[in-house]
């Protein structure tokens, strides 16, 4: 049984580098065809959606990780990553050694994401309201993700937010307002449970 096991786990590994090697292929293709910026050792786990209008600006960091296959993290992932810069002035910027999987964020003014910030299993990240067409809806505002930030599954960040260096946002969380650095927040809305 455990040679059994041993073999499934290897056949997952080598079947994994494979297609982690042709999905970083297509994903190169296509994100010089439609101008985004990036660094090398981009991974590629399954296939990013990506959507930008033609004067947005998409930049994405060196060794960061898209993780879009469904079994690509064992929390399990729901849907594809998906990347969106959707209006011509919107900016989306990602730093090095970051990870996402199965999140979405969409930028209609300017999303920042500093190094190092990890995004859990069907995570979103938004700075608008989305339907802009609609009297009810207000403008688009910056969010800003600072160092090490740690998204846990299911995390919906909301427009005009900034979240502190180092800070862990629990699961299923709504963050609707600023996160100080060094903290433990969750919950909906989002608030502060204690420092690290």
């Amino acid at each position: 049984m455990k040679n059994l096991n041993r073999i499934s786990n290897l056949f997952d590994l080598v079947f994994e580098k494979i297609n982690s090697r042709y999905c970083r292929f297509i994903m190169t293709i296509k994100m010089k065809f439609i101008g985004v910026h990036y660094k090398n050792n981009i991974q590629f786990y399954g296939l990013t959606k990506f959507k930008k209008a033609s004067s947005a600006i998409i930049t994405i960091g060196l060794n960061c990780k898209f993780r879009s296959n469904h079994t690509s993290n064992l929390i399990g992932i729901n849907r594809p990553c998906i990347l969106s810069a959707l209006t011509a002035r919107a900016k989306l910027k990602i730093g090095d050694n970051c990870g996402f999987s199965g999140t979405v964020i969409g930028a209609f003014n300017e999303i920042v994401l500093e190094n190092n910030v990890r995004c859990g299993a069907n995570t979103l990240i938004t700075d608008s309201d989305w339907h802009l067409d609609d009297p009810r809806v207000g403008k688009s505002e910056s969010i800003r993700i600072c160092c090490n930030v740690w998204l846990g599954e299911g995390v919906k960040v909301l427009k005009g937010v900034t979240i502190g260096e180092n800070s862990v946002i629990g699961a299923g969380s709504i963050v609707t307002k600023n996160i100080p650095a060094n903290v433990i927040a969750a919950g909906n809305p989002c608030k502060v449970i204690k420092n690290i």
